[in-house]
């Protein structure tokens, strides 16, 4: 993935104006390759102009149904992406030593701008092979243990932590709960409560109920601008309280899972801008926010004590939802 501006292969449905300008751009291109000699670059210019303005005016007011699908966006970066883009020196860990690996989360030690610290992430993988290895994003228990697991090696060695959360939300299978998913959830979320290095999680696409909470329950909570935040899916809300799943739009709107209400719930700490487009339009120059973002954060924790991290990171969670009392 390179950070020029790219012509995504798949269009959302509120993109379908932009699709055509970008498709006659195409056709206009083919036609000069075809005919030496005829120039369309003043129309090939002009059309550019208005896609790259109509581009901006769509992202600009983008609803909270419209955010879902950007955050769902099949182009949009993984975690993966980000990884390999913004960490040096990656050494994958694996298992949670008690039953066995779970590849929707991936851990281990790395080097990000050159200091030392754990990673954490949810992968859900894009090609179907990818897709089934990672169970499409959704945790099972040991994914979670194998977080407690890192974080307690991070604790041990004063290594910050760094997660990435982009998931629809824990798997919700049989054997999940055969196995504790619910415990193994908590688990996770009482140690990045209790760890005593800073921690700083990023939502990057989905964050999905308490799949997502257990890696987001840090020092400082970042979300980019188009990812979305929620304790259950807009589809799953709509068919709990309207039994129709076709009236997930009324339950986004109603939900407020977008950063902008997060942010002023105090749910988040602070929103990390995307490319004009999305996040899949420029995944270098979007690497490249969600780098400075993570710097800053570590950089306003780096002085704490272990039980000023410890304080910091409960009164910010006590804080949420008090807006304006």
């Amino acid at each position: 993935m390179n950070a020029a501006l790219a012509k995504p292969a798949h269009y959302l449905t509120f993109e379908k104006p932009l699709a055509e300008i970008e498709s006659r751009i195409a056709e206009l291109q083919a036609t000069a390759s075809a005919a030496p000699g005829l120039s369309v670059d003043e129309e090939v210019h002009s059309l550019r102009e208005k896609a790259h303005g109509l581009l901006v005016d769509l992202y600009a007011k983008l609803d909270p149904w419209q955010k879902t699908l950007v955050a769902r966006h099949p182009e949009r970066p993984h975690f993966k992406d980000y990884l390999g883009l913004l960490f040096t020196d990656i050494v994958e860990l694996s298992g949670d030593r008690q039953f066995g690996d779970d590849n929707a989360i991936l851990g281990g030690t790395a080097r990000f701008r050159g200091a030392p610290c754990v990673f954490l992430g949810q992968e859900k993988g894009r090609t179907t092979e990818e897709r089934l290895k990672h169970n499409f994003g959704m945790p099972m228990p040991e994914g979670y243990r194998k977080a407690v697991r890192l974080m307690d090696l991070a604790e041990q060695f004063g290594l910050p932590v760094i997660a990435f959360v982009d998931t629809a939300g824990a798997y919700p299978g049989i054997e999940a709960e055969e196995r504790g998913q619910a415990e193994a959830i908590a688990r996770s979320t009482e140690r990045c409560l209790t760890l005593k290095t800073p921690m700083v999680s990023v939502i990057i696409g989905e964050g999905g109920s308490g799949g997502a909470v257990a890696l987001a329950a840090g020092n400082k909570v970042l979300m980019m601008e188009h990812s979305i935040y929620s304790v259950i899916s807009p589809e799953g809300c709509a068919a709990i309280l309207w039994r129709d799943p076709a009236r997930a739009k009324d339950a986004a709107e109603a939900m407020r899972i977008v950063s902008a209400d997060l942010l002023q719930l105090k749910v988040i700490d602070s929103i990390i801008p995307e490319p004009v487009g999305g996040a899949h339009r420029a995944p270098g120059k979007a690497a490249d926010f969600v780098g400075k973002a993570i710097a800053e954060a570590l950089a306003e924790l780096r002085d704490l004590s272990p039980e000023a991290l410890k304080r910091q990171r409960r009164e910010r969670f006590y804080a949420i939802g008090s807006v304006g009392l």
